[in-house]
C-alpha cells in the first residue's frame, strides 16, 4: 500500500514539473506581476500580444489575459523597459526627451490610420507638401481646424509604416509626434519627440522592430 503511494506521489511531482514551463508562460490571469517579470500573454481587441511588465507603466495593468489597453514606455536609443530600480521622485521634472511611449488599446469606432489619409486628412491640409532632402514628407494642418497646431509627417515611400502627426514647440510643452497603427481589433499608439525626427529612419525601424516583438497574432 506504501509502495503504491509513492508510485503515485512519484506520478504526481513528474506531472507538475512538466507542466512547470506552461503554467510559467501562462500566467494566472489577473495576477499583477513584478516589472522583471518576463513578458507576458495579453489580449486587446481580439488580439494576442506578449509585451513586458517592466515597460507598463500602471501595476493595475501589470496582468496577464484580456485588457481594454495597456500603457508603455521604452528608452530610446535602446528601446529597452526603463530600468525598475530608478524611482523617480515626486519633485522631479519629468523628462520626456529619451522616452517613446506606447498604448494598446481596443479598436474603436473611428477610421483606420491610412483611412484618415486619403479621406480625413485632405480637408485640413494647408499646402502641398514639402519633401526634405532626407526624403521625408511634411504637410501644415489649416489653423480652425481639428488639427490646428500639428502637422503631417510621412513617409512617401511606405505612409503605411510611418505615418505620422506632430505638434510644434508651444512655450515650455515639447513638440511630439504620434504614430498610429490599427492590427485587427487593436489600435497601437506611438508618441516621441518630434526632434527624432533628424534620424527619422531610426525611428522607423525602431518602431518596426519594438512592435513585432510583440507578436500580435490576430
Amino acid at each position: 500500500m506504501i509502495g503504491r503511494i509513492l508510485v503515485m506521489l512519484a506520478g504526481l511531482v513528474a506531472a507538475a514539473i512538466a507542466a512547470a514551463p506552461v503554467a510559467y508562460m501562462l500566467w494566472p490571469v489577473g495576477t499583477t506581476l513584478a516589472p522583471d517579470a518576463p513578458s507576458i500573454p495579453v489580449t486587446i481587441g481580439g488580439v494576442a500580444f506578449n509585451v513586458p511588465p517592466a515597460a507598463i507603466r500602471f501595476k493595475m495593468q501589470r496582468k496577464s489575459g484580456t485588457q481594454p489597453r495597456i500603457d508603455m514606455t521604452f528608452v530610446w536609443p535602446s528601446m529597452t523597459p526603463p530600468d525598475p530600480a530608478i524611482k523617480p521622485q515626486p519633485t522631479d521634472t519629468p523628462d520626456v526627451t529619451d522616452r517613446l511611449f506606447v498604448t494598446i488599446a481596443a479598436s474603436d469606432s473611428t477610421l483606420a490610420p491610412m483611412d484618415r489619409l486619403k479621406t480625413i486628412y485632405p480637408r485640413y491640409l494647408d499646402a502641398a507638401p514639402i519633401v526634405s532632402t532626407d526624403g521625408l514628407s511634411t504637410q501644415v494642418f489649416r489653423d480652425g481646424t481639428a488639427y490646428q497646431g500639428e502637422d503631417l509627417v510621412l513617409d512617401p515611400s511606405r505612409p503605411e509604416q510611418f505615418l505620422l502627426r506632430c505638434t510644434r514647440t508651444s512655450g515650455l510643452t515639447p513638440a511630439m509626434c504620434l504614430h498610429e497603427r490599427r492590427i485587427g481589433g487593436a489600435d497601437i499608439t506611438v508618441r516621441f519627440p518630434r526632434d527624432w525626427l533628424s534620424d527619422w529612419r531610426a525611428v522607423s525601424e525602431a518602431i518596426d522592430r519594438l512592435i513585432a516583438g510583440f507578436k500580435p497574432q490576430v
